[in-house]
């Protein structure tokens, strides 16, 4: 009967269509060096108020990191909010958040958010002014990208609680720590919060940011057995449907040594 054919080309047809939908964003599209990066050390202090170094090192460091993977330091907003008296920048929130904003309009081709502070179940800590939350965060993260490919990065204790909010099909999330767990080394003799460590230790050997979420997610895991750290922290990655695919292709560079 003349229905079966025509109804394995429609089903056909259907198919490539679907497939042409995702296949909109290539990597070619949104190349790194026309990302627009923001990072953001959000406090500066343990537990018990003493200064520490922890988050300032990564965001120095994990500066470096993404630049040599192909960001151009142009487009990366480098930010803290640790007092000048610290020997650090001195920014309130809003401004920070500025800079990132005019990253992201004048760097189009897509985002690189990360964000390294404590946390609570109720949002991460925001230097001297509170809580960032995770409904406030998506509404930034909103303004700044759109509709962009994303990838945020979110390192602080609970920060799981962020994927409901921040999940999106334009966008990756990871997350230092299940939404019930703490994640680890934000304290005084730290020299990173042991989910950034792992990530700058990652980064230059890996592929892209699939293989970097996987990279630091073992490196995260074996840290925590040496050291019999118990619960362990098991960071999250959400990946959005419409750039599962993207993220796979959009390779790092790794510089000859």
């Amino acid at each position: 009967m003349l229905w079966r054919p025509l109804f394995a080309l429609a089903l056909l047809l259907a198919a490539l269509g679907t497939g042409g939908a995702q296949a909109q964003v290539k990597a070619e599209d949104v190349p790194l060096e026309e990302w627009a990066v923001g990072i953001l050390a959000a406090d500066w202090r343990a537990s018990d108020g003493t200064p520490i170094e922890a988050f300032e090192n990564s965001r120095r460091d994990l500066t470096k990191a993404f630049g040599a993977a192909g960001f151009d330091p142009v487009n990366i907003a480098d930010l803290s909010l640790r007092p000048r008296w610290l020997g650090g920048t001195s920014l309130v929130s809003e401004l920070a958040f500025a800079a990132i904003g005019s990253r992201a309009k004048s760097a189009k081709a897509g985002c690189l958010l990360y964000f390294t502070s404590h946390g609570s179940p109720e949002g991460i800590v925001l230097g001297s002014e509170g809580l960032l939350s995770p409904a406030r965060m998506e509404t930034l993260v909103d303004e700044w990208c759109g509709e962009r490919p994303t990838v945020v990065v979110v390192s602080a204790c609970y920060s799981g609680v962020f994927i409901p909010a921040l999940a999106a099909p334009n966008r990756m999330v990871m997350t230092a720590a299940r939404p019930d767990r703490s994640s680890f080394g934000c304290s005084a003799d730290a020299d990173y919060p042991y989910f950034d460590a792992c990530v700058i230790k990652s980064l230059p050997t890996a592929d892209d940011f699939v293989h970097l979420a996987s990279m630091t997610r073992r490196c995260v895991a074996v840290r925590e057995r040496a050291e019999n750290l118990i619960p362990p922290s098991e960071p999250l990655i959400h990946m959005g449907a419409d750039v599962e695919d993207l993220f796979v292709f959009l390779n790092f560079e790794h510089p000859a040594p």
